[in-house]
Formats: structure tokens, C-alpha cells, sequence
């Protein structure tokens, strides 16, 4: 095989070392001859410049998964808070993670930093959360409506202006954006992908917007109309290249890459945009046929649609309020996808009490298994166990891949779904780990099983926050607190006929 180089998390390139990986499926006890089908596959759908994470995540989507019949405490059917919860804790978390968009932004063309790390690029979906985050200030009085609008209008004039073609340096092309974005000229970052769910964040955050600012003034009607535009110019048949479902991403060196949007994960959101675009909407069957490709499983008891890592249960949830409204797939079940995403939470917690690999730590109040930093790729000795580490990548439960890193912020966007369980869970975090807090509410994760310093024994936390992380943390408390993000994007007729579309009836449909 032609030497391919892989992209780590930090941007860095190394050529792609099948020994790494062979060693971290190793560490699963998956079978020699499961691990060499694996690798075979992967070697198939490399491409210059891969992640690192995208390399795993594949990995691990293709080892064979058992579903687990053992029954913990059964669901309660109240969403009812512990008593002695302070609520004051929310409100300190909601607007210290609110405080990185308005800290971590260019205010000449509204681009966010995707973390707080010196020198980092812009994310395209930390923008859509910034917007998201602006309606949510003016509301709680973080930030004045015009020094909002000004943001939101310096973020959409931007986008609307910047380059769209097949030239490597542009913003985007086809509508699409690049996944990050040099913080001043706005141009592509290094050598990514021109993301399609990273772009649907993006609008997401654009449709919020134009929700939020409905008054007849020169500057709102102006966000109205830019967001129309942006929106109606995604080309989204041609991001499926010829197949029903939506591709990963473009590049201009590789073209399409290989890999697709099915199974069930955050695309929801994505595929409802791409049903419901007023130009160049995608057919029924495209949505047919990724949730053709979901894994209905009972874990521990709860059945559900799976999804290891946390946030995939979260994203589309972040806008929409799936609460009483059920597409074909769902009214089979005879559940919907809050309820989903409610037993996926249980799934995780319950994982952390059964705390299969032993991790230190792990506990009923002790969870939060997602995409998040971690302390790097290695491997090392724990008490006698010899135990893969990994860096950003997407960890999952109970399947894997899992290195004992957990992500507080993913307990808190899980709470509109199981408060009871979110919030001891949070003041034991916030309590117990005095490191996981940090100048913008939540640091990213932390891992108390890596080795990294046994003076203090507080094994690794990681020194950084990120938009995509702190962006669910406001949207989601302010959706349990008062479902504002999700009575706004019920006004969004694109959005609520890309639902409709799709196959949603009943409740506020």
C-alpha cells in the first residue's frame, strides 16, 4: 500500500501506522481474525489527509457488537430533579459557557475559534452555536439585542460574501463550507474536508437566528433575508454523489470521501435540512434510507436505538423538540426520539455502574462517554493492566472505544432527557473534580486512569474548551429551563417541512 498521511488531532501529519491500530483492537479482546477483516476494511477507505479519529471511529463501527440483556433499576417515568439540587449551579454554567462565544469570536466576520488554544482555526459549527448563543444572551440579558444583531449580522454578511469555488483557499463551494476557517481571512484551514454536517450546524444556527429576530427593522429583516439565501444555496443533491444518502465532505484534492451518512447518529438534523431546502431539497428516499441502516438494540434492559457515543443522542436535539412527534421508524417502536435519547442516557449511566474495564472513577454519578479530547494515542501499564490511551476521538458505550475519559459537558446536554440523573451527576463532577472547571464553565474531559502525574493522582484533564462542547452546554439548559431553542426552530417552515417531509406527524406537528 502507497504510504497515506493521516491527520492528528492537533493538525500534525504522520503516515498511517497499522501497528497503532492493530494494538488498540488488541486491547478490546476482539478476535485476531475479526481485527485483520477490520484492518482490511479500513485499508480500503484510507485517503490522504484521514483524521486519526475518523480512522478509529470506523474501526471500532466495525467490530462485532453483542447486545447486553442485563437489567438495571428500571426507568423512572418522572423527569423529577433531586431536591437539594442548587439551581444557582446552572445558571453559573450556562453563561460562563456562554462567555466563550463572546470572548472566542472575530468581530469583523463572526468566525469561532473551534477552541481556546492559541492560534486554533475557526469552526463552522462553533459559528452556528455562537448564533444559537447570541438569542439565548439577549433572552437572559447576557448581551443587549443590538449588540447581538450586530454579531449575527457581521457573521451572516461574511458567509454570504466569501469565496465559493473549487479553489483549495475558498470558504466553500456548492453552498457547503469548510469544516475550519482561518480566524481572520476566513479561508480554509489547512487541508479539511468542506464538512456537510459541520455546514448544518451552521444553519441550524442561521435559522435560529432568523426565528429569533422577527421585527421589522432594516438590520432584522436583514439576517431574514441573508439566511434565506445562504440556505437556499446548499447544493444538496449534489453532496450525495449519486446515491441517496449525504457524503461526509469534498475535497478539492480527493473529491468525495468515502464515507456516507447512515446509521443512526447527529445527521438527523442534516437530512431534515437537506428534505425540507425550498431550491434543491433531497427526496423522501433519501431519508428512507438512513434510517434503514439504524441498529435497534436492548441494552441493560432498555431498548432503544444505539449510538455509543453520547452526543450523537444530543445534536439534532439540540434544535428540534422531538417530544410527541414520531416518523415511520418510530411509530413502529412506539416511541420517539426523546424517549430514545432518555434510555440512551440510562445506557450510559448504567455502563459506568457495571464499569466493565475497571476504570477509576466510574460510578452512578460517574458518566459521560462522547467525541472528546483525550490524553493521546499510546499505550501504557495501569496496576498491572496494560490499557490503551487515546486522543480526540469518538468514544462510545458499551461498546467502545473507551479509555476511562469522560466528558462532563455531554452530562449536561443530556438534561431536558433525565434531569434526575444529570444534575447529582453534575454537582459530583463540579464537587468531587475541582479540575474539570475552567475559565469558560467546563473543561473539554478528563481521564482519572491515565498516569499522568501520581504526585497528585489526578490523572489527565484537558487544558482546553471547545465550541461544539459549550454550545450544547447553553442550548441544553436553556431547553430544559424554558425550551426556547425548540419553540423557535418550531417557527421555521424549511425545518418543519424537511420533519414533515420525513415522515413526522402528531404532537406540535
Amino acid at each position: 500500500m502507497a504510504t497515506i498521511n493521516v491527520t492528528k488531532a492537533s493538525g500534525e501529519k504522520e503516515p498511517y501506522n497499522e501497528a497503532k491500530l492493530r494494538r488498540m483492537l488488541v486491547a478490546t479482546g476482539a478476535d485476531s481474525k475479526v481485527i485483520d477483516r477490520v484492518i482490511k476494511a479500513i485499508e480500503d477507505k484510507l485517503y490522504d489527509g484521514i483524521s486519526t479519529q475518523r480512522i478509529t471511529e470506523e474501526a471500532f463501527r466495525q467490530l462485532p457488537k453483542k447486545s447486553e440483556n442485563i437489567r438495571f433499576e428500571k426507568i423512572p417515568s418522572e423527569h423529577k430533579p433531586p431536591s437539594d439540587f442548587d439551581s444557582g449551579r446552572l445558571d453559573r454554567l450556562q453563561r460562563h459557557a456562554f462567555d466563550y462565544f463572546l470572548h472566542e469570536t472575530n468581530p469583523n466576520n463572526g468566525l469561532v475559534a473551534d477552541n481556546s488554544q492559541l492560534g486554533s482555526p475557526a469552526s463552522i459549527a462553533s459559528v452556528g452555536f455562537a448564533l444559537g448563543a447570541y438569542v439565548v444572551g439577549v433572552e437572559r440579558d447576557w448581551i443587549s439585542r443590538s449588540e447581538a444583531v450586530q454579531r449575527t449580522l457581521s457573521t451572516l454578511r461574511f458567509f454570504w460574501t466569501s469565496e465559493q469555488s473549487p479553489a483549495p483557499n475558498a470558504t466553500g463551494l456548492k453552498g457547503f463550507y469548510y469544516h475550519f476557517l482561518d480566524m481572520k481571512t476566513g479561508k480554509r484551514a489547512g487541508k479539511c474536508e468542506l464538512s456537510t454536517i459541520d455546514t448544518g450546524i451552521l444553519l441550524a444556527g442561521m435559522l435560529l437566528a432568523a426565528a429569533f429576530f422577527d421585527r421589522e427593522t432594516k438590520q432584522e429583516q436583514e439576517i431574514r433575508t441573508l439566511v434565506d439565501e445562504i440556505y437556499r444555496r446548499v447544493d444538496w443533491k449534489w453532496v450525495c454523489n449519486g446515491k441517496a444518502t449525504i457524503t461526509h465532505g469534498w475535497t478539492p484534492e480527493d473529491g468525495f470521501l468515502p464515507y456516507r451518512w447512515e446509521g443512526y447518529d447527529e445527521a438527523g438534523l442534516l437530512y431534515f435540512l437537506a428534505l425540507g431546502s425550498p431550491s434543491q431539497p433531497l427526496p423522501k428516499e433519501s431519508y428512507k434510507a438512513w434510517t434503514s441502516s439504524y441498529e435497534w438494540k436492548k441494552i441493560y434492559g432498555y431498548e432503544f436505538i444505539y449510538g455509543g457515543p453520547l452526543f450523537i443522542h444530543q445534536y439534532s436535539h439540540i434544535w428540534i423538540d422531538f417530544r410527541g412527534i414520531q416518523d415511520a421508524f418510530m411509530r413502529e417502536k412506539g416511541t420517539n426520539y426523546f424517549k430514545n435519547s432518555r434510555r440512551a442516557t440510562y445506557v450510559q449511566r448504567d455502563y459506568a455502574i457495571r464499569n466493565p474495564l475497571d476504570f477509576k472513577g466510574y460510578g452512578e454519578n460517574f458518566w459521560g462517554i462522547t467525541a472528546s479530547d483525550g490524553p493521546g494515542w499510546s499505550t501504557k501499564k495501569v496496576n498491572g493492566i496494560e490499557r490503551s490511551f487515546f486522543g480526540y476521538i469518538a468514544r462510545g458505550a458499551p461498546y467502545g472505544p473507551d479509555d476511562g475519559t469522560v466528558a462532563p459537558w455531554a452530562v449536561v446536554a443530556s438534561l431536558p432527557f433525565a434531569p434526575e440523573i444529570v444534575l447529582p451527576t453534575i454537582q459530583n463532577f463540579q464537587d468531587v473534580y475541582p479540575q474539570i472547571t475552567g475559565k469558560y464553565c467546563l473543561r473539554c474531559s478528563f481521564n482519572l486512569s491515565y498516569p499522568n502525574n501520581p504526585k497528585t493522582r489526578e490523572g489527565w484533564t484537558s487544558s482546553y474548551h471547545y465550541g461544539i462542547n459549550l454550545g450544547p452546554v447553553v442550548f441544553m439548559i436553556e431547553n430544559y429551563r424554558t425550551g426556547l431553542i425548540w419553540k423557535l426552530m418550531r417557527g421555521s417552515r424549511h425545518l418543519v417541512n424537511g420533519l414533515k417531509k420525513a415522515g413526522f406527524r402528531n404532537g406540535w406537528l
